[in-house]
């Protein structure tokens, strides 16, 4: 869990120094124009039009050298407010900070300088007090790229120069070692390797095709959580992939996310259809199918099935964005008074399912109770009274669970307020990964209800769940957590046979055959490769348990078992190999 006080240190110090990169672009061309230089979640960035020819990532030395000397200057930054005439006479020429400027009028808020030197930008704030609180060893400069404006593709094209800051130059040091282990464990890099997904330019950008490796780890995944939620009464339903728009025009979504769902128009047929984006509208009518009372309840639904999404382009990256996504769905119907209960059952889903994997435990886990942003309450469905009393039941809960849990502003669904569980990976990343959302909205725009127990008509609450979130994501996610050496219940290959010889290949088959019968996920090498060469392959492709036979194993029926995390095992019978694998 982050440390707020740290945070605020930490994003003062990025946005100065996001004006100090503004003042040193300026100083390599007076004619730039500035756009907008946020604190991001691990430095800073500056997205800027250049009138001469942009700077190239051989340039960022001399950016460095210049933002430092600017920093042991001991520079202030002074907040002075504005007129909204004199901010239209200041940045005159610039029509990106015009336009901000039109922003922050319509939304009535105060429009304020801040004056660094002889700099000064359109700003919100907040900055240091003086750039002697920043250490001139602890950022860098780390990447050019282009960016349009305000991310529209129908917009400029910007350069966007970034960089990574921290308190210290040792912090700044770890970071960097990090990053170096994360691109050794990239999962488009390892996806490759091992063989576990791919893309097609004929299929298209954000469209990953699983192998069998990867269809493997896929079914493995499904199949745990199915295994762990269905004595909780989960039942299984199938939808179809397209819908009319009327449907999400009744949820809400379409007023929301039209535009980023993919439309659909048969040949024969004058309907406009779209691609699901989301489950839950197709849900609510298969509950509004037959007629429901309070004994039937809670209704619990789950699906894993993909949904679509027009991702733009330039955001996709690799499992991480892409457009067909897979979800692993459940939604369940309950009365108010089942709602602590059914989420109860819903965290120890996840807690089950996150410590088959190790990543539960409690230096690892905390919660994030997602909630409206009370400064744009045009972007939410429902009444102030119902979502207050959502945000109340999540914070309420949060806090039973004993998990260290904080409140975040403006990142609830449209329709309620979220219960996120963040886990930290091997390089302790924080990612999102299953969320828990509670929806009062829905349920009453779609007209849904049960009979009481005094015989009246009742809404029912709607709660929304994933535990592993996007398949493809949370592949993403575990890969590189892993660096490929998963373990062995999600392992894609299980275990290899490698025979010494060919005389030995018969019964190395045969040992192959006896497991797989038994479920194991086991190849055969029979191939005329030396063992050095086999062994050797099977380390590269991290595979849990390596059998090796000879003639010796296979007069006694053995295997030579070599384990990849624990070394040589000794020669086991194929029942007592098995038998330690099943324990698993």
């Amino acid at each position: 869990m982050k440390d707020p006080e740290k945070e605020a240190r930490l994003s003062h110090i990025r946005h100065s120094l996001a004006h100090l990169l503004a003042i040193t672009a300026k100083d390599y061309d007076p004619e730039a124009r500035l756009t907008i230089g946020p604190p991001t979640r691990n430095g800073f960035y500056y997205d800027i039009e250049f009138q001469k020819e942009a700077p190239s990532k051989k340039d960022l030395k001399n950016f460095e050298k210049k933002m430092r000397s600017l920093i042991r200057e001991g520079l202030g930054f002074k907040r002075e407010e504005v007129s909204e005439e004199k901010a239209r006479d200041f940045f005159g020429k610039n029509p990106y900070k015009l336009e901000i400027i039109n922003g922050i009028v319509a939304e009535k808020q105060p429009i304020s300088f801040y004056h660094t030197g002889n700099f000064t930008d359109l700003c919100r704030g907040g900055h240091v007090e003086s750039t002697a609180e920043i250490s001139p060893e602890a950022f860098k400069l780390t990447d050019i790229s282009g960016a349009y404006w305000r991310g529209d593709e129908k917009n400029p094209m910007l350069t966007r120069i970034s960089g990574i800051a921290f308190e210290s130059k040792e912090e700044l040091e770890d970071f960097l070692t990090l990053q170096e282990e994360a691109k050794k464990r990239d999962h488009r890099k390892l996806g490759k390797e091992l063989d576990l997904f791919t893309f097609s330019d004929l299929v298209g950008p954000g469209l990953p095709l699983f192998t069998p490796k990867g269809t493997a780890m896929r079914e493995a995944i499904v199949e745990k959580i199915q295994s762990i939620q269905k004595p909780l009464g989960y039942q299984n339903v199938c939808i179809p992939h397209i819908t009319k728009n009327d449907l999400y025009k009744k949820s809400g979504h379409w007023e929301k996310f039209g535009d980023e769902l993919f439309k659909v128009k048969g040949g024969s047929s004058n309907t406009e259809f779209v691609m699901k984006p989301m489950n839950c509208p197709h849900h609510t009518q298969i509950y509004a199918s037959s007629p429901k009372s309070y004994r039937d309840l809670p209704v619990r639904y789950a699906e894993i099935t993909m949904v679509y999404r027009d991702e733009q382009a330039g955001e996709l990256l690799g499992l991480s964005r892409v457009r067909s996504i897979t979800q692993d769905d459940a939604h369940i119907f309950c009365t108010e008074d089942q709602i602590e209960d059914e989420i109860k059952k819903i965290i120890s889903v996840a807690k089950d399912f996150y410590t088959s994997l190790e990543l539960w435990s409690e230096e690892s886990v905390f919660l994030s109770v997602s909630v409206r942003d009370p400064k744009t309450p045009e972007k939410y469905l429902g009444d102030e009274k119902t979502w207050d009393q959502a945000e109340m039941i999540l914070e309420n809960l949060a806090e039973k669970t004993g998990i260290p849990w904080e409140k975040v502003e403006g990142e609830a669904a449209f329709y309620g307020p979220k219960l996120d569980f963040m886990l930290k990976d091997a390089l302790g990343r924080d990612w999102q990964l299953a969320t828990i959302q509670l929806d009062f909205v829905q349920p009453v725009r779609f007209g849904l209800e049960y009979t009481a127990s005094d015989g009246t008509k009742k809404t029912p609450v709607m709660i929304h769940r994933a535990i592993a979130g996007s398949l493809e994501r949370f592949l993403s996610v575990i890969i590189e957590h892993f660096a490929g050496a998963f373990p062995f219940w999600l392992a894609p290959v299980q275990a290899a046979v490698l025979p010494i010889s060919g005389e030995q290949n018969e019964y190395a088959e045969k040992v192959a055959e006896e497991l797989r019968v038994k479920n194991i996920r086991i190849e055969s090498w029979t191939g005329n490769d030396s063992l050095g060469k086999k062994i050797r392959e099977g380390k590269k492709q991290k595979i849990p348990y390596l059998l090796v036979v000879g003639n010796k194993e296979k007069d006694s029926e053995t295997v030579s078992v070599e384990s990849r995390d624990n070394g040589a095992l000794g020669n086991q019978t194929i029942e007592e190999f098995l038998k330690a694998m099943t324990e698993k």
